[in-house]
């Protein structure tokens, strides 16, 4: 699938949209700006029952169970739904592209790729009821990009190869088995699982080459496969330890066999990231697209999220009992941090593909 597959890389519009601070209306319902004309939840949710439709990139029905979102969507305000999934790249290049002749209302993109659609004047504003439990982190300071679930690098061990799963980073070194960690030139979820490595050897997202020195040792070691850690490679046993984002791991041991598979978040550090929902600027439902974002962010899409193995972005959500069994232990992320300084990070990933070719593929047998 290409959200998981591929890299998650690199005016005014039609209709302006904007969150009122903080002030409420007499029903509870907080005031929205929308060309210049304020409008309630009340309002939006009415303009997007009259749309009666919206159209997503990236936000296909098995990812993080966006099928359940969609689903409701359908149920409670009869708004029909349809998506075409490609990766957060080109569903800038698609919003670019059409302009005017917009066939995508949202999108689901890596954080990283907020700030770039936001830099290219793709975006229509909107900072939903739920602002201020979004962390400061995860959200645009204008509502151009919000983050709705997060994901943090863990192993996933398979049982039946190694007796001993790994917990930390220190254990991974110190193990004999082999670990994958799929395309560093290619996948975000790869690129990230170095930057975790780093963490736990004194560097960030301004010093990688920590990361790179820990997988350069376990190529020359012949314990690094660079191949894809994907659903079937896992069931197949092809894989020992794989280092992958919590919500893929999670998934992958229930679609499997839940014993048989080990997951856990490392101990000693891992790195927080987070996938934020674009809306386009030139959105021809761009009422359906907001109360999508919306709903995304309440209670009820948090919930949604989280049957998918996504970690949901507002930490003091309430989750029903079915949705919070099928995250990991809140306990498990004590070490686990979001990047700090995303423009450092951006220079760095392209510093990275350099050295992992130039310093591990070279070792990789």
């Amino acid at each position: 699938m290409k959200r998981t597959s591929i890299l998650k890389m690199a005016t005014a519009g039609l209709l302006s949209v904007s969150l009122l601070a903080a002030c409420s209306s007499n029903d509870g319902e907080s005031k929205k700006t929308v060309s210049n004309k304020n409008l309630t939840i009340q309002e939006i949710t009415k303009n997007a029952k009259a749309e009666g439709e919206v159209n997503s990139v990236g936000m296909p029905d098995s990812w993080a169970n966006w099928v359940g979102t969609w689903n409701d969507l359908k149920t409670k305000y009869s708004i029909k739904h349809s998506d075409t999934d490609m990766s957060s790249a080109e569903e800038l290049a698609k919003f670019e592209s059409e302009k005017n002749n917009a066939t995508a209302d949202i999108g689901d993109v890596g954080i990283a790729f907020g700030p770039l659609a936001k830099e290219k004047g793709l975006t229509l504003p909107y900072k939903t009821s739920y602002w201020d439990e979004i962390p400061d982190w995860a959200k645009d300071e204008e509502g151009h990009w919000i983050v709705g679930y997060t994901g943090s690098i863990a192993f996933i061990t398979d049982k039946h190869n190694v007796k001993k799963p790994p917990k930390s980073w220190a254990d991974l070194k110190n193990g004999d088995f082999k670990v994958t960690i799929g395309d560093v030139l290619k996948a975000n979820q790869a690129q990230f699982g170095v930057l975790a490595a780093a963490l736990t050897n004194g560097g960030d997202e301004k010093n990688i080459q920590p990361g790179v020195d820990f997988f350069a040792n376990l190529a020359k070691q012949g314990r690094l496969r660079t191949t894809d850690p994907s659903l079937s490679a896992l069931e197949k046993g092809e894989v020992d330890v794989a280092v992958v984002w919590d919500f893929n791991a999670l998934g992958y041991r229930d679609q499997i066999d839940k014993n048989r598979f080990d997951v856990v978040i490392p101990q000693d550090a891992s790195v927080v990231s987070g996938y934020a929902t674009i809306i386009n600027k030139n959105a021809k439902h761009p009422n359906a697209a907001m109360l999508a974002r919306e709903y995304v962010l309440s209670d009820e899409g948090q919930a949604n999220l989280a049957r998918g193995y996504a970690r949901p972005i507002r930490e003091n959500v309430k989750l029903p009992e079915d949705a919070k069994a099928k995250l990991l232990p809140s306990d498990m992320y004590k070490n686990a941090h979001p990047i700090s300084d995303m423009k450092a990070w951006e220079q760095t990933t392209q510093q990275l593909l350099q050295l992992w070719q130039e310093q591990v593929l070279i070792n990789v047998k």
